[in-house]
């Protein structure tokens, strides 16, 4: 692995923990005011102290933070260590591509038009749902690393999205409140709602066809290019 793709991944894994910081001190701080759109969203806590521990579990059940951690995470593991292999490394790899994408995708169809942060928020919020995606798929697409993902891995990919799911349905059965209009049980229903978590799944499973398709296209043109440049040394 080249010490370019190692900075490449570095940066990447920096640019998702600097966003996930600065949007969990925000949130957990209460530093920017936020009026919820109905009473089944999140940000009806307390303010100040009071409302700390409810602000900080409504960070850590946003979808959000879940891609923008796996990414982190992922991308730190390959800027220290690329060249180990495993079988639940390169589905966290998938994972993270995937989950990410869903991310940026979601964000820019359904959510930029109902929110419009401003200042540190708006920072983090550009880090979280447009650069780091947008960073993650670049990376990726230049520096791999190739051969890593199959189809086998695709189920095993969804694992995560799945637990997200369950548990932030289960929270919101118990407060009332929901992350994202479109699981909001309170507002549509739970047959509503599975219908859109169903079209999100879709659009992820093809999401991660597309991410292994790819991938395997690319594998192929790396394997080319070291025969030709092979073949050409010893000539």
């Amino acid at each position: 692995m080249s010490r370019a793709a190692r900075w490449a991944f570095g940066i990447n894994a920096a640019v998702a923990w600097v966003s996930l910081a600065l949007q969990f001190a925000m949130s957990a701080s209460g530093a920017v005011p936020f009026t919820p759109a109905s009473p089944s969203a999140f940000g009806w806590n307390a303010p100040g102290a009071a409302g700390a521990p409810g602000r900080v579990l409504d960070f850590l059940s946003y979808f959000t933070i879940w891609s923008n951690i796996v990414v982190a995470v992922v991308m730190t593991m390959l800027a220290l260590s690329p060249t180990v292999v495993t079988t639940w490394r390169r589905v966290l790899r998938l994972d993270a591509l995937i989950m990410i994408v869903v991310t940026g995708l979601v964000y820019a169809v359904v959510l930029a038009p109902l929110y419009h942060p401003t200042g540190w928020s708006a920072v983090a919020n550009s880090g979280l749902h447009q650069v780091t995606p947008v960073l993650t798929v670049l990376v990726w697409l230049v520096f791999g690393p190739r051969g890593w993902l199959d189809l086998r891995l695709v189920l095993p990919s969804l694992v995560i999205p799945l637990v997200w799911l369950v548990l932030t349905l289960l929270r919101g059965a118990v407060i009332s409140a929901y992350p994202y209009p479109f699981i909001d049980v309170v507002s549509l229903g739970y047959g509503r709602v599975a219908a859109n978590v169903a079209g999100v799944l879709v659009v992820g499973v093809v999401v991660a066809l597309v991410v292994v398709g790819v991938d395997r296209v690319l594998s192929r043109r790396s394997v080319r290019g070291s025969s030709e440049q092979n073949d050409s040394v010893r000539r």
